[in-house]
């Protein structure tokens, strides 16, 4: 697409984005095989948001686990639905995992607050103290004291209200992070070893973790939502969207914030940074105008070629005897051996595929 194409395409997508959307309905499947089971195995394959929010409806999450028995999962706190699969000695462990979701772009207009968004405080009050508190705590990973803090109090000095800050931080993740191609998968999300070594580099998960404990460390409730993108992009990003019906390799972290009049906004700083490193040719400058106009919709607005899985930190496997993770966007297995790689393609083997339908 040329430059003056795209930038028709990206403004008429701005506008879409301003008015309802239609609800598009996705199939995700993931096939998931160990190759080499050691004694009894277990298999963990996140399913789709167990919530209905204003960009995602999911429909089912269905599993087959063939010579095994399988069992979902739920943590409410986080929309969290995991698959759990036991397998005996001897059986060669395969799950299969389908979710059908219903999603919709998604846009809040930060222009223009409307009536509060916390119980108790007016009407049109939709989320409770309890909830928000849960998005303000501190993780394994997402401190919120020390070099957090400071950095968030440093950003967002001056600012006045959490709208103000929060679009700080977004521009401060933008401005001062990079994409790094070389971090395996979607990256940890270590952030308080990002800021102490001043290596700001990383993919989605770093990034947008970035934000998400920047954020709450200034007080705003904010939460990584992990997931994977399901189809391309309509607004005419070829590296913002899945390239073909195989999307074993797509998941992708976003962001969202909660303001007080707005609700949960939608962020991503960790796409822009995509956008200024992948979208072609390549390696945009940020005073790009393609990279411009991904920065200005991707605070407060997603286009949801992409499904929501959960916003789970610290996950300890229903039935593991490993360690908590810190987050699950991909299928994990246990052996008797320990915790398989879920990056290693010798002993674990999955695919997933996404359709329209």
């Amino acid at each position: 697409m040329h430059r003056r194409e795209f930038l028709q395409s990206a403004a008429l997508g701005l506008a879409q984005l301003r008015v309802p959307a239609a609800w598009r309905t996705f199939e995700v499947t993931t096939r998931v095989e160990v190759l080499k089971p050691a004694g009894p195995t277990r298999v963990w394959v996140p399913a789709a948001l167990a919530a209905d929010t204003p960009y995602q409806r999911t429909l089912d999450n269905l599993f087959n686990a063939g010579e095994g028995r399988a069992r979902i999962a739920r943590s409410q706190a986080d929309a969290l639905a995991v698959v759990v699969a036991d397998y005996r000695a001897g059986v060669t462990p395969q799950l299969v995992v389908t979710s059908r979701v219903a999603t919709r772009t998604h846009a809040v207009d930060v222009s223009s607050p409307g009536p509060s968004t916390r119980l108790g405080a007016g009407r049109g009050s939709r989320v409770d103290a309890g909830e928000l508190a849960h998005f303000l705590r501190p993780t394994k990973l997402l401190p919120t004291d020390g070099i957090v803090r400071l950095t968030a109090a440093n950003i967002t000095r001056g600012a006045k209200t959490d709208l103000q800050k929060a679009r700080a931080i977004y521009d401060w993740v933008v401005e001062h992070t990079f994409r790094d191609a070389k971090v395996q998968g979607c990256g940890v999300g270590d952030i308080r070893f990002m800021l102490e070594s001043k290596n700001l580099g990383g993919k989605c998960a770093d990034l947008n973790a970035l934000y998400v404990g920047l954020a709450r460390a200034a007080g705003i409730p904010a939460r990584d939502v992990y997931g994977i993108r399901v189809a391309k992009s309509d607004l005419g990003y070829s590296s913002l969207g899945a390239s073909s019906p195989n999307v074993t390799r797509a998941q992708h972290c976003r962001a969202e914030v909660h303001l007080d009049g707005y609700g949960w906004v939608p962020v991503d700083p960790a796409d822009v940074r995509k956008v200024a490193l992948e979208e072609p040719p390549g390696n945009r400058p940020m005073t790009d105008a393609v990279v411009r106009t991904a920065r200005e919709r991707l605070f407060g607005a997603w286009e949801m070629n992409w499904m929501a899985f959960n916003f789970a930190h610290d996950v300890a496997l229903p039935g593991s005897t490993g360690a908590a993770i810190p987050f699950l966007m991909y299928p994990q297995a246990e052996t008797a051996a320990g915790r398989i790689d879920s990056l290693d393609p010798d002993r674990f083997r999955y695919e997933i595929t996404a359709r329209e339908i």
